[in-house]
């Protein structure tokens, strides 16, 4: 096997475990994947409009409004119109979408500490260099 056939090998073994950790999470929950990570987003970033919420989740437009009508239709979040200009909707979470973003990150924060836990100090500083260069560049 060659380096990078180990390198995709590996990738998809992460992505594998990654994505079932994850379902495993929201199994716990009513929400899907997608709804808590639009969750995720908003939580992190704050309130903010349909386009600017699209683009942190890396869908379309259309996909985030199905996302943030079935958030609405289960009170997470709500959109509220701008006085300057009310074609504009501000995304915002409600009390029940803060407090789901508060548990949904602390089970992010706990992945993250026991990946972290396997590495050195330098490896944690490197995977993490690495990261933000291919989360910069490649995506």
């Amino acid at each position: 096997m060659d380096s990078l056939d180990e390198l995709t090998h590996e990738l998809f073994t992460f992505f594998n475990g990654f994505s079932s950790w994850e379902n495993s999470v929201i199994k716990t929950s009513d929400l899907t994947v997608s709804e808590a990570h639009a969750i995720e987003i908003l939580g992190q970033y704050g309130q903010m409009n349909m386009k600017k919420l699209s683009q942190h989740l890396g869908v379309t437009t259309g996909t985030t409004t199905v996302t943030v009508d079935r958030l609405e239709k289960k009170e997470y979040a709500k959109r509220g119109a701008v006085k300057e200009d009310r074609r504009v909707h501000l995304i915002t979470l409600t009390e029940k979408g803060q407090q789901a973003f508060s548990e949904h990150h602390q089970y992010h924060y706990n992945l993250t500490e026991q990946i972290s836990s396997v590495l050195s100090n330098e490896e944690n500083e490197q995977l993490l260099k690495i990261l933000k260069k291919i989360n910069v560049e490649a995506f």
